[in-house]
């Protein structure tokens, strides 16, 4: 599982790490989405919440990460991006990953100082076409236009320096106490995550390979 602060990489990290380990990605944003094009009992239920801008409760969320990490593509193991976001729900994931005889191998936690998520998260744009995400670097070099696309780059409003000051609260407050509780579990690997993306990621795959050698062991 990933854990992080808004701006902390989660996404791309995700994708280095299911294809270098071969596994799963599994993003709660995109199996809800999934659940309710598919028009699962479950997905109808998120759909109901889902549509009247409210939060899906817990019971529904965890009932639909419990159905995709039975998937056959999740047999190698998987990885959770996204979820969960507070201890009730990580209480709740527990249990049904073990009446499922599944567990948690490492909760990864990105680890980078607030200053740096507002300025990363404030130079980003995302493309208002495709949807793509281009980080400050890339701003600079290509500030106007998508290069998939030719899209205009714009700033979500999310990402302004204000909203992402309070994104940064709700995390703390929400989210933060999930790293003591997974440091307790003695499963969390804490990576350093100011570098590069490739520096980052060296640090995770050494942090995973300890990981993997401690479980076949």
């Amino acid at each position: 599982m990933l854990l992080g602060a808004p701006g902390a990489g989660k996404g791309t990290q995700a994708e280095l790490i299911s294809e270098k380990y071969r596994i799963t990605h599994i993003s709660t944003g995109d199996i809800l989405r999934e659940a309710v094009r598919q028009g699962t009992e479950l997905g109808r239920r998120a759909e109901s919440y889902m549509s009247k801008g409210e939060l899906v409760p817990d019971e529904v969320v965890i009932g639909i990460v419990a159905e995709r990490i039975q998937q056959p593509d999740c047999a190698n193991g998987f990885l959770l991006d996204g979820f969960p976001r507070t201890v009730a729900q990580a209480e709740a994931l527990d249990k049904a990953l073990t009446e499922r005889g599944l567990g948690l191998d490492a909760v990864v936690n990105l680890e980078v100082d607030e200053a740096e998520v507002v300025r990363r998260l404030s130079g980003r744009r995302v493309c208002g076409q495709c949807a793509a995400i281009y980080s400050s670097a890339d701003v600079g070099q290509s500030p106007q236009t998508c290069e998939s696309c030719g899209g205009a780059l714009i700033t979500r409003s999310d990402d302004q320096p204000e909203a992402v000051q309070r994104r940064l609260q709700v995390y703390r407050q929400q989210t933060e106490p999930l790293v003591e509780y997974y440091s307790r579990a003695g499963i969390l690997e804490r990576i350093p995550a100011a570098g590069t993306v490739d520096e980052v990621f060296a640090t995770v795959s050494e942090s995973l390979d300890r990981v993997k050698a401690r479980s076949i062991g």
